[in-house]
């Protein structure tokens, strides 16, 4: 199993978060990191997510500004625990990951897990739909107040 720590980009296209990504769609789809990966028109649904997040972005450019400013809100220092499930006939793969890090304005530690659903055609991310536990990120962000 490969874990994958800081680099100086943090949640930047090559992060932790990102090389995971990568190495579960290896051999599926083409790019050199994370947003390379994603069809100019992707569509990315957030099913399962924190109040405030989007619950759809169209395209690719729309994607890479909603995760521009993410360092700024949470540092992901690893990811691992990558479980890959494909249908290579539908094109599609589930990807099963945890992310740890900590709130940048708390300091308290972040741990999250992740069912993204994924389709991919042309070598290129058309649809992702994302899953994850908001009580993780509730809990790292203080949220509510006490």
């Amino acid at each position: 199993m490969t874990k994958y720590t800081s680099d100086s980009s943090n949640f930047g296209a090559d992060g932790p978060f990102f090389r995971i990504i990568r190495e579960g769609l290896e051999g599926l789809a083409d790019g050199e990191d994370y947003f390379d990966l994603l069809a100019d028109d992707v569509v990315v649904e957030y099913v399962i997510s924190v109040p405030g997040y989007p619950r759809r972005v169209e395209g690719r450019q729309a994607v890479i500004d909603l995760y521009s400013g993410y360092d700024g809100y949470m540092a992901v220092h690893t990811a691992d625990n990558l479980r890959v499930y494909r249908d290579p006939e539908a094109s599609v793969a589930v990807l099963e990951y945890e992310v740890h890090g900590e709130s940048v304005l708390t300091g308290r530690p972040y741990n999250n897990r992740f069912a993204s659903i994924i389709t991919v055609k042309d070598r290129k991310v058309t649809r992702w739909r994302d899953y994850l536990d908001p009580i993780a990120v509730f809990d790292a962000s203080g949220w509510p107040k006490r």
